[in-house]
């Protein structure tokens, strides 16, 4: 008899073990879910998730620094540290009601030698990517905001909030919204880009500046050519910080500074 209950507590207890495994399983996978959920609707959302690297050449080593969804109130210091160090960089932009007030920087990226290109005017997944009519609504919202500022004939590259490849836009627009309107990129004569390198420096982690730049160092291994990912909000001042060492490491790498487009330039010169 005693026997016998030591086998059924031996039971409940193995039964036990198995129901709370299952608990914290169903409980990460919820919590993994509502983590995604939280960056696709947020103004600065995790554009890290999906990457999509450039295709190597045998090009002298080049580098593109990209910043996305500002501008904002650290535009200005990061348009000064690439004054000072002569780098031209890219920025894609959008038009959210926290860019308002500081989108006659626009203007100013532009005088400086830098390229402007279109990101979003909402930087809404649920938004945007509803249906491809949604997405380029979007985009004609954008320019029509940014069209004070630079003459729209030269925006012709956008970057897709969350990346070309993200998977995101199929819980709203279903699984062949991203080939579609990649497709109609191209059909329209413009040009859209990812990124090979991501600094991490809009995640929910908050970097400083020292592990944004070993971030962009461990991605940067071995590439000849470096599409940097960077953000230029007001929650990234750390990015600001950063990037005096991220512009002095690339340097020292042997590699040259150039926007998206000059580098799309160079490839095509160099097939």
């Amino acid at each position: 008899m005693r026997y016998d209950r030591r086998q059924e507590a031996q039971r409940a207890q193995i039964v036990s073990w198995v129901v709370c495994g299952l608990l914290v399983a169903i409980l990460a996978a919820i919590l993994h879910l509502l983590y995604h959920r939280e960056y696709a609707d947020a103004s600065i959302p995790n554009d890290c998730f999906a990457v999509a690297a450039t295709a190597e050449s045998a090009l002298p080593k080049q580098v593109c620094l990209t910043f996305d969804d500002g501008p904002s109130s650290n535009t200005q210091p990061l348009l000064d540290i690439l004054a000072r160090e002569k780098v031209p960089a890219t920025f894609f932009v959008c038009a959210q009601e926290i860019n308002r007030e500081y989108l006659p920087l626009v203007r100013t990226i532009v005088q400086q030698g830098h390229q402007v290109a279109m990101h979003s005017a909402s930087h809404r997944y649920a938004t945007i990517y509803r249906s491809t009519d949604a997405f380029w609504q979007d985009i004609k919202a954008l320019r029509q905001t940014l069209q004070p500022y630079l003459n729209l004939e030269d925006l012709t590259w956008l970057r897709f909030p969350g990346g070309s490849t993200n998977t995101i836009s199929h819980r709203y627009g279903g699984s062949s919204i991203m080939r579609e309107l990649k497709a109609q990129t191209e059909e329209k004569g413009w040009h859209w880009i990812d990124w090979n390198v991501c600094g991490e420096d809009a995640t929910a982690s908050h970097p400083d500046a020292d592990r944004i730049l070993r971030n962009i160092q461990e991605d940067a291994q071995g590439l000849s050519t470096c599409v940097v990912l960077l953000h230029d909000t007001k929650a990234t001042d750390q990015t600001v910080k950063a990037l005096p060492a991220i512009v002095e490491w690339f340097r020292s790498q042997g590699y040259t500074f150039c926007t998206v487009a000059q580098l799309a330039q160079l490839q095509s010169s160099g097939e």
